[in-house]
């Protein structure tokens, strides 16, 4: 296993917190689909832009989404690559699926 340093792993629970809040999913999803606008993710997702801003700069923060602005909107879309990164960490974990559960200790008595 490649071991991931410091900084890669910062990044790693920086993203795992991110995803952490039901709203934050809520935005991953509707923008699994297609690029959206602020306007459009507050519409769909019910919520003030104020408070939709916070969870993107969260997002955006984490590596998770990217932005582009275009006149006076801003875009947004899933910046896939930092998916890459994720998933290629957990993908370490299935190499312990076979490793089976330790067993209780036997008293010597």
């Amino acid at each position: 296993m490649n071991s991931p340093t410091t900084i890669a792993l910062d990044s790693i629970a920086s993203s795992f917190h991110a995803l952490s809040d039901p709203l934050r999913l809520q935005v991953i999803e509707l923008l699994r689909e297609q690029e959206l606008c602020v306007c459009e993710l507050c519409e769909q997702l019910g919520v003030t832009q104020s408070k939709l801003s916070f969870h993107l700069k969260t997002l955006k923060e984490a590596g998770l989404v990217r932005s582009r602005q275009e006149g006076r909107w801003i875009y947004y879309s899933l910046n896939l690559p930092h998916f890459v990164v994720l998933e290629q960490y957990l993908a370490e974990y299935r190499r312990f699926s076979n490793i089976l559960p330790a067993r209780p200790c036997r008293d010597a008595s």
